[in-house]
């Protein structure tokens, strides 16, 4: 290679980083997306490097997801280094990766083109040729579902591995005679299976570049000595590749499903599939990042026809141009389009139809084929019209200009949930998955009546799709409606009995109704089909906890930890398992050696979210002791002193925060909630002091239950009833606190005495009965 066109390669390769880097500029801060969630933000196994051999022996340890579980150690190691570098889940640097890796995949590409191109015909051309083709490569739309869609990668990581194969072939006759450019073919399978159609794109590489065969000509007698040649050339690929594929066969864990079992329905569709990744090559306007699409029922259809002819059409382009060196390159190209396709447009059923993400390496090949034609058209113009060279470059630029324009716009599209979710309903109309994921954007916003307009949309196209009915049965949790919403939880199991997520969900609205066992049962189920999903350890140690068993808590401590050593919940859990003490318990002791404020005020949070609010108060005041001017605490002090009923205090304690803040409108709301309480409570306080008639009792005792102060509720009954032993409604006020506070003996206990001394009480009959219906659960 000579000086100057090494330097023309290079000033190349630094126009295309500049270009390229600009069009995905907005992209490196987009959300993770779909499966990006069971693979990366729910998959405990990438945050230590310290889990790397392990992903190359288990293949469970890339999802947390059982169904999706499959083995591609090569992405998972590369999850985790992201994660590694990030410090955590630091979206900017999985983007980085992969996008430093699609920069490296064009420059890889560039010098593949340029050598078949040369191998073609040498002339001054080829190199831009080469440079046009690789630009409309990594500009062009299609590529952008794979760039921003993180797990995607695994698409990037083999295609990598199967160009570098090439390009190391191509150059290094050392690497041919031992078969080193195999190596690039081994990593690339760990990453995903679709490498290993390589061994048959080598064949048509050496077929129609080395031996310049024609298909025409396949079986002539006179070529047998070069077809034998050929394939003794192609064996160790074709073998080594038949071997990779048994292993990753092996490695793949027996949970993994790819998604569908109508092999016939989906092996008709291809063909329309195939037509319409075909023409996407020159308009990428329906590109969704999950279709609506459906299998044909039969090939008695018009999609099947047009599908037929493209693919028949393609073939037979492949076919004859493979007749003319000059030609050479549109054959090749189309084969590897057509090749490159079999694994998800073949005889193996994939859950969806198509996804614009399987495009991105079969369009290596057909990007090549249709820019090498289109420079073939274009020399033809030039030689018959007198075009310069400047209105050729000048158009390039304007039509690869549009191009990236389109991929910025695909960036916009795969920033958030939200615009991603959006842009499926607007492209995708009747994708019921789409409805509802959108659904679940206006649900995480507080819009749940939009959101159940969508998820019922949804229902009408997927009535049996599990993942529904447990968004239904979470937005109908949110809205008050339990029973409701525990039916959806029970039909998600009827029909997804097999996904963890159906057992997770129902476990985790048990959990937060107070019912432990129930939810541990189910929880249970979840770690059984899922052992990786650390929320549904989390919250069985939680329930665990809750219940004081002590023995599973450790079990399930000890084996969350073998998972993710460094996991700090885990061994606060353990710890309270060894201790037999809560987990905030446990916390506190912790805190006590190295003590900071703000360890201290997130952990009176935590006492106060678990209703423990005289705790709450004790180590809000521990962070006072530290820092006296800290208004957050004196505030948690004021809201549990509320919830205490203890308004005096909380007056005192809010007082104090807003003269730290005055502007703190959280605690100016607490303050007037307990000035308004307070002033309730005293008002009806003064009118028994005057006239302690069975009225004031019941009004003060009322109000009191009202408040949620049931202890209180108790308290001044009693005082009631020494003053007037014959109310039955007292006995009532009595019966219904000693209810709430689930004292069910106690409850039947007033209600027998209130109803001795009026059985026709009917509130009071109400809740009597409810006292020995529970009692008898």
């Amino acid at each position: 290679m000579t000086p100057i066109l090494k330097n023309k390669n290079l000033y190349f390769i630094v126009l295309m980083f500049i270009v390229t880097t600009i069009t995905y500029l907005n992209h490196f801060d987009n959300s993770f997306h779909f499966d990006d969630f069971h693979t990366i933000t729910e998959n405990p196994n990438i945050k230590s490097l310290k889990n790397i051999p392990s992903f190359f022996t288990d293949g469970r340890t890339i999802s947390s997801l059982p169904q999706n579980q499959t083995y591609r150690p090569i992405v998972t190691t590369s999850l985790a280094i992201d994660y590694w570098l990030g410090g955590g889940y630091k979206v900017f640097y999985f983007h980085l990766v992969s996008f430093i890796l699609f920069l490296l995949l064009g420059v890889l590409i560039f010098f593949f083109t340029l050598k078949i191109l040369d191998l073609t015909f040498y002339n001054n051309h080829n190199y831009y040729i080469a440079a046009g083709i690789t630009l409309w490569y990594v500009l062009h739309p299609v590529m952008a579902e794979t760039v921003n869609y993180i797990i995607a990668r695994s698409d990037l990581q083999s295609t990598f591995f199967v160009v570098l194969a090439f390009v190391i072939y191509q150059h290094s006759s050392t690497a041919q005679k031992y078969h080193l450019y195999l190596i690039p073919v081994a990593i690339g399978t760990l990453s995903k299976p679709t490498t290993i159609m390589f061994a048959p794109l080598l064949v048509c590489y050496v077929f129609i570049f080395e031996e310049k065969m024609s298909f025409l000509t396949l079986f002539s007698k006179k070529h047998l000595n070069t077809f034998i040649k050929m394939a003794k050339k192609v064996a160790p690929s074709v073998l080594f590749c038949s071997l990779l594929f048994v292993f990753h066969h092996m490695m793949t864990p027996e949970t993994f499903s790819t998604g569908s079992s109508k092999t016939y329905n989906y092996l008709i569709t291809q063909p329309y599939v195939v037509s319409y990744y075909f023409g996407s090559i020159f308009f990428p306007i329906h590109l969704s990042a999950d279709t609506d699409w459906t299998m044909l029922e039969s090939i008695w259809s018009f999609k099947f026809l047009i599908g037929f002819l493209v693919l028949l059409a393609l073939i037979v382009i492949a076919i004859f141009s493979s007749k003319t060196k000059k030609y050479a390159p549109i054959s090749f190209g189309i084969l590897w389009f057509l090749i490159a396709l079999a694994p998800t447009s073949s005889i193996i059923p994939l859950a969806e139809v198509m996804n614009d993400h399987r495009m991105f390496f079969p369009y290596v090949g057909l990007i090549i084929s249709t820019g090498y034609t289109i420079g073939l058209v274009l020399q033809y113009l030039k030689e018959k019209y007198q075009l310069i060279n400047i209105h050729i470059i000048t158009c390039t630029a304007i039509i690869l200009s549009i191009y990236a324009f389109g991929t910025y716009q695909r960036n916009k599209v795969w920033h958030n949930e939200e615009s991603l979710w959006k842009d499926v309903t607007i492209k995708s109309p009747k994708n019921g998955r789409g409805l509802m994921n959108y659904g679940l954007t206006l649900m995480a916003k507080g819009d749940y009546d939009t959101a159940e307009s969508y998820f019922k949309s949804a229902l009408k196209l997927l009535p049996y799709y599990h993942s529904l009915y447990i968004n239904l049965g979470i937005l109908n949790n949110a809205k008050g409606n339990a029973s409701e919403a525990e039916k959806h939880f029970k039909s998600a199991i009827k029909h997804g009995a097999n996904f963890y997520t159906s057992w997770f969900y129902y476990g985790r609205f048990l959990s937060q109704k107070g019912r432990a066992n129930e939810a541990i049962t189910k929880l249970s189920k979840a770690t059984e089909l899922s052992p990786f999903h650390m929320e549904t350890r989390y919250l069985l140690m939680d329930n665990y906890l809750t219940i004081e068993d002590w023995s599973s808590l450790k079990k399930i401590a000890v084996s969350t930890l073998k998972i993710d050593e460094s996991d700090t919940k885990s061994q606060i859990f353990l710890q309270s398992s060894i201790d037999k003490k809560s987990a905030l318990e446990t916390e506190e002791a912790a805190i006590s050696k190295n003590p900071t404020a703000e360890k201290y005020l997130d952990l009176s949070l935590k006492y106060y979210q678990k209703k423990h609010y005289k705790k709450s108060i004790e180590i809000a005041n521990k962070v006072i002791a530290i820092k006296p001017n800290s208004h957050e605490a004196y505030n948690n002090i004021c809201t549990a002193y509320n919830l205490l009923g203890e308004y005096k205090k909380a007056i005192e304690a809010c007082n104090k925060a807003i003269l730290l803040i005055p502007n703190f409108n959280l605690a100016k709301n607490n303050l007037n909630y307990a000035i308004t309480r307070n002033t309730k409570i005293t008002e009806l306080t003064s009118l028994l002091e005057k006239d302690q008639n069975e009225g004031n009792y019941l009004n003060l005792g009322l109000l009191y239950f009202n408040f949620g102060h049931y202890q209180k509720c108790i308290e001044i009954t009693k005082k009631g009833i020494i003053s007037h032993p014959n109310s039955d409604n007292l006995y009532n006020n009595m019966c219904a606190a000693y209810n709430s506070l689930k004292n069910w003996d106690k409850a039947i206990e007033a209600g027998k005495q209130g109803l001795t001394i009026n059985p026709n009480n009917e509130l009071l009959k109400n809740n009597y009965n409810w006292a020995i219906k529970n009692k008898g659960n």
